[in-house]
């Protein structure tokens, strides 16, 4: 039996396992374009069913609880969709009652726009003459008539009127022929069932989506768990934790979201409908929940809700003061739920940027109408998720997501190859108002130049470029330089090793050393060539730093260690910064062992920390002045 099982275990062939190519964009496209079509064609099927999805999120908080109470899985899926039926049905004989109340104001309000209308007439007449809008409207009708004329588009009577006689038959009383009316007799049945038909169709298509999301819905609450081993199964049962961890991230946004939205919701409706109450607006109880309700409803939401009371407002008071409270009310509601209630609660609770929510309402309402304006938002967190776990489909990430997607440092970086230095100043005052000038340095200002010089060294970055990330860093740096008083006893020269980007980088260290009172020039490696080097002096030097942002180059840092050395002489400390060696990699013990450098540093903190050393970058503290002695 083992033998028999040994040799089919041999003759079956062994699977290879080969990478999957890589997906071009063409055929990403693609895809792209036949779900869009998709989405588009089978419209009728796919809304109920993202509904139900939607309202599933709702309602699974509730059935879970329901349940832990040992109450059963098919009671607490019955209870809770009988209690949002019942719910359904109670918001609807709230808002009918109150329509039905409406209705029976109208005449009033049909009579209270009218004498407000007068009013607006008699106030724009002049005294002895019509009124402004009646002498607008006239003599708009009369330009209308001329053009017609002089285009010979108006009537036959007009042209006959204004014209003159042109035939024969001119100034007398005959009438004009008239062409004889076809009349046509229509036989088709209206039987009673093609009224109802017709009466009834338009009503029948919203109940019968709406029964169907109700179906759908039960079934997903019942079979929520085997619905779930089905789609981990049809989207990745081979990595249950990446495909785990996704379903988890969508529900929690979908979820915290529409939980963040009704809170949201309540708290814009309730202030309305109270302080519509206050200001006498008939029906405020209707016009709160319509605030609530809408709101669900992105950007049309509040305007089709503060429109009905600001009309209403408008046909109640004979006067303008209602309605112009009634504007304020929903201004002042609005402006304190947009910026105070929904960045407190929201925060990042979708994780969408706002371009990426006007976007996709605009797609998924051109896509379903309605419905898809209310689902865009959930619809389009789903798609970020996605993206954030499907390396395939990161760009949904990149383009909706709000996550930064470069660093500080790649963005100063882009800016100053950009030529902007303003931009860029920008960020590092932001980065420099929540941490000090040694944090800036080290965490936004040197990375960025050592991404140039990464970039240099690929081949990827030519001479221009070096120059516009180099001037603009000290512009930069000019910007953020505070006025202190130097101290003439103490002088650094902060020198460049190879270019103009180690140049900037000794700039950034100069920065830091003006900002403690030490006068530090900066020297491009030009002038510290054996040629130019005499032109340095020896004299009033404290120390000497040579900045290098390439730990690779340490040939050409010992050849102008060595240079640096026999100018300045022994007396002269040199401290070698490589800024872009981590401080427990071997290259700065190698550049202690092999250079005629004195210390060797790795970063801004770690400089300032080896001049304090020599005494250099202690800022003296003020002699205490003299007094004269007590009697």
């Amino acid at each position: 039996m083992a033998e028999d099982t040994a040799r089919r275990l041999q003759a079956r062939p062994i699977a290879v396992t080969k990478a999957a190519p890589p997906v071009s964009i063409q055929t990403i496209l693609l895809i792209i374009t036949l779900i869009v079509v998709t989405l588009y064609v089978a419209a009728d099927i796919l809304m109920p069913i993202a509904l139900a999805i939607l309202l599933g999120f709702v309602l699974t908080p509730i059935v879970s609880r329901l349940e832990r109470w040992r109450l059963g899985r098919v009671p607490s899926v019955l209870a809770v969709v009988v209690l949002l039926f019942l719910a359904v049905i109670g918001f609807g004989a709230v808002v009918g009652s109150q329509l039905g109340d409406l209705a029976d104001n109208l005449p009033t309000y049909q009579r209270n726009i009218h004498t407000k209308i007068e009013s607006l007439r008699s106030a724009t007449a002049t005294t002895g003459d019509r009124g402004a809008i009646q002498q607008a409207t006239e003599a708009f009708r009369d330009l209308k008539q001329e053009l017609e004329n002089a285009t010979g588009n108006a009537p036959k009577e007009q042209q006959g009127s204004t014209a003159g006689p042109t035939s024969p038959q001119a100034g007398s009383a005959t009438p004009p022929r008239r062409e004889p009316v076809p009349v046509r007799i229509d036989q088709s049945d209206t039987g009673v069932f093609d009224l109802a038909s017709r009466v009834l169709g338009p009503a029948m298509t919203p109940i019968a989506t709406a029964g169907m999301v109700l179906v759908f819905t039960i079934f997903m609450l019942l079979q929520r768990e085997d619905l779930r081993d089905r789609l981990i199964r049809l989207v990745g049962s081979g990595d249950l934790s990446r495909t785990t961890e996704a379903m988890n991230d969508a529900g929690e946004r979908v979820s915290r979201y529409l939980l963040m939205q009704v809170v949201v919701n309540v708290t814009y409706g309730l202030p309305i409908g109270i302080g519509l109450w206050l200001l006498g607006v008939p029906n405020p109880l209707l016009w709160g929940l319509m605030a609530t309700v809408l709101r669900f409803i992105p950007f049309l939401g509040p305007v089709i809700a503060s429109a009905f009371p600001i009309l209403l407002s408008f046909a109640v008071d004979t006067g303008w003061t209602l309605p112009l409270l009634c504007v304020a009310l929903f201004v002042a509601v609005e402006l304190f739920s947009n910026n105070v209630v929904e960045p407190w609660l929201y925060g990042t609770a979708t994780g969408l940027s706002s371009l990426a929510i006007i976007v996709a309402a605009v797609v998924w309402t051109t896509l379903w109408g309605p419905v898809g304006l209310l689902l865009a938002t959930p619809l389009t967190v789903c798609l970020v998720v996605l993206g954030r776990h499907v390396p395939q489909l990161h760009f949904l990430e990149v383009m909706l997501g709000d996550r930064p997607v470069l660093p500080d440092e790649a963005k100063v970086y882009q800016r100053l190859l950009a030529r902007d230095p303003t931009e860029a100043t920008e960020l590092a005052e932001e980065r420099l108002g929540a941490c000090s000038p040694v944090e800036l340095a080290d965490g936004l200002l040197l990375p960025a130049l050592s991404l140039a010089e990464q970039d240099r060294q690929r081949g990827r970055l030519n001479p221009d470029g070096r120059q516009a990330v180099a001037e603009g860093m000290a512009s930069l740096l000019d910007e953020l330089t505070e006025t202190v008083a130097a101290d003439p006893a103490r002088r650094v020269l902060c020198v460049a090793a190879r270019n103009n980007l180690d140049e900037a980088a000794a700039g950034v260290l100069a920065y830091l050393l003006t900002g403690r009172g030490i006068q530090a020039d900066v020297i491009p490696c030009e002038k510290a060539s054996s040629r130019a080097i005499a032109s340095l002096g020896t004299t009033g030097v404290d120390a000497v730093v040579l900045s290098s942002l390439n730990p690779s180059a340490l040939g050409h840092c010992r050849r102008m260690l060595r240079r640096l050395r026999l100018h300045f002489g022994p007396r002269v400390p040199i401290l070698l910064c490589l800024w872009s060696a981590h401080p427990e990699a071997e290259v700065p013990e190698r550049a202690s062992a092999e250079t005629d450098a004195n210390l060797v540093a790795t970063d801004m903190a770690g400089a300032l920390a080896q001049l304090e050393e020599l005494n250099i970058g202690v800022v003296a503290a003020p002699a205490p002045e003299a007094t004269s002695p007590q009697p």
